[in-house]
C-alpha cells in the first residue's frame, strides 16, 4: 500500500494520512505500507517484487469533494512518454509507467489506484470532512480486499491466561486476529471481562504489550482480576465486537458462547 501526497497541503495529504491509519490498525505479515509522499520516482522502486500494489492519492477533477475513483492499473498501460519529466512533476501515473520501464519483470501486474477528490489543498490545513469520510471508506475497502486474507483466521472460542503477576496473556494468533492495533478497552460488565479492540493508540485505551518473540501479548489488569491465576476460556461476542472472559467461573472452565 502506497500513500502519495503532501501532508502539508490539506486534502492533498490524504494518501500518507490513510497509510498512517492502516499502520495503527496493525499490518499483517505479507503486507507493507509505504508513505510515498511526493517522491513519485521512489514509489516506482518500492513496487519491486510485490505481487499486488495499491496506490492512494488525491485527485482534482472538479467532482464533488470526497468522490472516490478506483482506477485499475491495466488501464494505465499506454501513458505519454517519460521524456521531459522531472522529479517535481512526477505523479502516481508516471510512477507506474516508470516502474514498468525500470523494473521489467519485477514490476507487479496487479496494480490498483484509489483517488479521492479534494475539497482544498491550503497550506497547513487538516483533511476536510468529506475527504476524511471518503478515506474511511477506502480503508474499509483495502481491509476487505487486500488485508483480511493475510490476517490469522479468527476463532470464536479461545483460551487466555491470568498470570500471577497480574497480567492477562493472549497468544499471538488471538492478538493478531482480534486486536491487530494492540489498543483495547478493558471493562467488567455483567460478570465478564470485556476486551474491546480500538482502531489505534490515538483512540486511547490500553496497549497490549508484546510478551515474547512469538508475538504473544499481555495486558496489566491486576485491579480487575483480583488474584485470579491460570488458563480460562473466553469467547468472541460478534454482536458486541469484543472478547468476553467470564470472571464468575473457575480459571480452567470454558464458557458457553451466547446463542
Amino acid at each position: 500500500m502506497v500513500g502519495c501526497g503532501n501532508l502539508l497541503r490539506g486534502d492533498d495529504g490524504v494518501g500518507p494520512v490513510l497509510v498512517r491509519h492502516l499502520w495503527e490498525r496493525g499490518v499483517p505479515e505479507g503486507a507493507r505500507l509505504v508513505d510515498g509522499g511526493t517522491a513519485g520516482m521512489d514509489v516506482a522502486f518500492q513496487m519491486r517484487g510485490a505481487q499486488r500494489v495499491v496506490i492512494i492519492d488525491a485527485a482534482a477533477t472538479g467532482s464533488a469533494p470526497g468522490t472516490v475513483f478506483k482506477v485499475p492499473g491495466e488501464e494505465l498501460a499506454d501513458l505519454p512518454p517519460l521524456q521531459g519529466l522531472h522529479t517535481h512533476s512526477f505523479r502516481w501515473d508516471h510512477a507506474i509507467a516508470f516502474a514498468r520501464w525500470a523494473l521489467g519483470e519485477d514490476c507487479p501486474t496487479d496494480i490498483a489506484v484509489y483517488l479521492i477528490e479534494v475539497a482544498g489543498v491550503e497550506l497547513g490545513a487538516d483533511l476536510s470532512e468529506p475527504v476524511e469520510a471518503a478515506m474511511e471508506l477506502v480503508i474499509d475497502r483495502i481491509e476487505a480486499e487486500y488485508l483480511a486474507d493475510l490476517r490469522p483466521a479468527p476463532e470464536t472460542e479461545v483460551t487466555v491466561e491470568f498470570t500471577a503477576d497480574g497480567y492477562l496473556r493472549l497468544d499471538a494468533a488471538l492478538a493478531a486476529s482480534r486486536f491487530p492495533s494492540d489498543a483495547v478497552v478493558a471493562v467488567v460488565r455483567d460478570g465478564d471481562l470485556w476486551l474491546i479492540p480500538l482502531r489505534g493508540p490515538r483512540s486511547g485505551g490500553l496497549l497490549l504489550k508484546q510478551r515474547n518473540p512469538a508475538g504473544d501479548r499481555s495486558l496489566l489488569i491486576r485491579e480487575v482480576i483480583e488474584g485470579r491465576v491460570g488458563v480460562t476460556g473466553a469467547f468472541w461476542d460478534d454482536a458486541q465486537k469484543s472478547l468476553r472472559i467470564p470472571l464468575r467461573e473457575g480459571p480452567h472452565d470454558a464458557p458457553e458462547p451466547p446463542g
